[in-house]
């Protein structure tokens, strides 16, 4: 199956959704966290009138256990809502930007409004309170999302720019390195064939060289016959 290729300034669902799940256990537990502190007071006061070391263990034991449950609840109920709330967002822009067939400020701020409309009707309460929440959301989702997505598409912008600056300079260099490779190569070819031609002289002079050491004992000879006939 061929991967449609994902638009410029989009981002992965996937892992902001795993992102958002974590984040979210993470504001959750921490909530939790620092609202257990204040029934710590209470466990503290009673373990003070408390005079049984028994008891007092059982006081010890029973705050951990509870303030566990709420910090593990706390990040289970936090992961699940701000995952479900990143999963629709991230989605919604991938599919506008698919429908639309571009990216922009509008399909972000679009994105924004109907998650924040549709989590507005699914919050308890009466029917005329569920609309109010998604009137509400749809009007604050859409003026928070549309600065954020301005920003985030400028900084997309700015990134791929520099990004294209980067490869132009890196892509000059590798020309650049061609270039001096290509002329070592032809200098590299030219010390080759001086040094074959020095060779081939070398090898001309000792030629010379045996033909007149073999030449020698019969000019020697010659010369020793003209000598004797005068």
């Amino acid at each position: 199956m061929e991967k449609t290729p994902r638009m410029e300034g989009t981002v992965n669902w996937g892992t902001a959704t795993v992102i958002g799940v974590f984040a979210g256990m993470l504001y959750g537990g921490s909530k939790e966290a620092a609202a257990s502190v204040s029934k710590d007071a209470e466990v503290m006061l009673k373990l003070g009138s408390t005079p049984d070391k028994r008891e007092q263990h059982r006081l010890m034991r029973d705050a951990m256990e509870k303030r566990f449950i709420w910090v593990t609840r706390g990040s289970i109920v936090g992961g699940v809502r701000l995952g479900m709330f990143t999963a629709a967002f991230c989605g919604l822009q991938n599919l506008l930007a698919e429908k639309r067939g571009v990216h922009d400020i509008y399909n972000i701020a679009g994105a924004g409004s109907a998650t924040a409309a549709a989590f507005g009707l699914i919050m308890p309460g009466s029917l005329l309170w569920r609309s109010r929440n998604v009137l509400m959301g749809s009007v604050l989702g859409a003026a928070f999302c549309f600065p954020i997505g301005w920003v985030h598409l400028k900084l997309v912008k700015k990134a791929n720019e520099e990004n294209s600056a980067v490869n132009s300079k890196l892509d000059e260099g590798r020309e650049a390195k061609s270039g001096v490779g290509a002329a070592i190569e032809r200098l590299e070819g030219s010390l080759s064939y001086l040094d074959k031609r020095i060779n081939r002289i070398h090898s001309l002079q000792r030629t010379t060289i045996d033909a007149q050491e073999r030449l020698a004992p019969a000019y020697s000879f010659y010369s020793s016959a003209e000598y004797t006939v005068e």
